[in-house]
C-alpha cells in the first residue's frame, strides 16, 4: 500500500502534531524524486531510527544554475511511490511550489566555509538553494532527524552547518554511498546515460579508489591527481571539473592525507555530470 501524498503544509503539520502528542520520534528523508536505492538505503535507515518517516519530493529550481539540467530533471513521483510502499513510509510529501516558496518569499540561507570549494565554485548558488529549502524542510516537517547519503558529501557538510548556526533541533545523519556493482555511486543522473557511457562510468570508482590508497600510503596529491585525471579521461569521460584531496572535517584543501581526509570528483561524461568521493 503507497504512502498517503500531502501537498499543502497545513495537512502535513496535523499529522506531524499528533505524532508528536502521542510521543513518537520523526525522520525526514529529503530527496527530489527519481528514487533508487541509495534514496531507499536512507529510508531504511530511518525506519529502523523513528517511529515516523516523511519522505519529501521536491524539484528544487533554487538549487540549479542550469536551466536545462531543471529541465531534463526525471519527474517520476507516480514511480517512486511505487518503490516507497513496501517501506512503510508513514507521508510522502510532495508540496506544492508555493508551500515552499510564496508569492513574495525573499530569504535565502547561505552558508560559507564547507560550501565555497568544489561545488560551490562549480554552481555558483547552488548551495544557497539546497540550504534554503532543506532549511525549509526541516522546520515545516518538524522531524528529529535527516538522513542523507554520503554521496553528495560535500551537502552533507553545508546542511549539518545550516541546522548548527541557525539552531534548528535536528540530528542529520550521513549514511555510507550505494554503489552499483561496477562501483557507480547510484544517482538519479546515471539514468541519462546509455548503455556504453555507463559502462565507461564505472571506471571512475576504481580510479578514485586506486588514489585514496596512494594518499593513504603518505603519496603526494599533485602528481598522483594528475595521473588520475589522466587515467579517468583515458577512460572516456569528456572532462573532469575537479578533482580534490580535502580534510574530512572543514573540506580544506590538503597537499598529503595528514589528517582524516576525503577525495572528490566531478566529471562529464556524455553530458552528464558526474560527482563521486572516497575516504582516505
Amino acid at each position: 500500500m503507497t504512502a498517503p501524498i500531502i501537498r499543502q503544509l497545513a495537512a502535513l503539520r496535523a499529522k506531524h502534531n499528533a505524532w508528536i502528542r502521542a510521543g513518537e520520534r520523526v525522520a525526514v528523508v529529503p530527496t527530489m524524486g527519481a528514487l533508487h536505492a541509495g534514496h531507499l538505503s536512507l529510508v531504511e535507515a530511518a525506519k529502523a531510527a523513528c517511529d515516523r518517516v516523511i519522505v519529501t519530493i521536491f524539484v528544487n529550481p533554487k538549487q540549479f544554475n542550469n536551466p536545462e539540467d531543471l529541465a531534463n530533471y526525471p519527474r517520476t513521483e507516480h514511480d517512486d511511490a511505487i518503490k516507497l510502499a513496501p517501506y512503510g513510509v508513514d507521508v510522502i510529501y510532495v508540496p506544492d511550489p508555493d508551500q515552499i516558496y510564496p508569492d513574495g518569499f525573499a530569504s535565502t540561507v547561505s552558508v560559507a566555509g564547507v560550501a565555497d570549494q568544489m561545488e560551490g565554485a562549480c554552481r555558483p548558488g547552488h548551495f544557497d538553494g539546497v540550504a534554503t529549502v532543506v532549511a525549509k524542510l526541516f522546520l515545516q516537517t518538524g522531524a528529529h532527524q535527516a538522513f542523507f547519503g554520503e554521496k553528495d558529501y560535500q551537502q552533507l557538510l553545508v546542511v549539518r552547518r545550516m541546522a548548527r548556526d541557525l539552531d534548528i533541533p535536528i540530528q542529520v545523519v550521513g549514511c555510507p554511498t550505494v554503489r552499483e556493482a561496477s562501483g557507480l555511486a547510484m544517482s538519479s543522473r546515471n539514468m541519462r546515460l546509455s548503455a556504453a557511457g555507463t559502462a565507461q562510468a564505472g571506471a571512475l570508482h576504481p580510479i578514485l579508489t586506486k588514489l585514496a590508497l596512494a594518499m593513504a600510503d603518505g603519496g603526494d596529491f599533485a602528481p598522483l591527481g594528475t595521473a588520475a585525471e589522466a587515467a579517468i579521461l583515458a577512460a572516456g569521460f569528456d572532462e573532469v571539473e575537479y578533482l580534490s584531496l580535502c580534510c574530512a572535517e572543514d573540506l580544506s584543501a590538503l597537499d598529503r592525507a595528514d589528517r582524516p581526509a576525503r577525495l572528490f570528483v566531478a566529471a562529464w561524461l556524455e553530458g552528464v555530470r558526474l560527482i563521486d568521493n572516497v575516504a582516505v
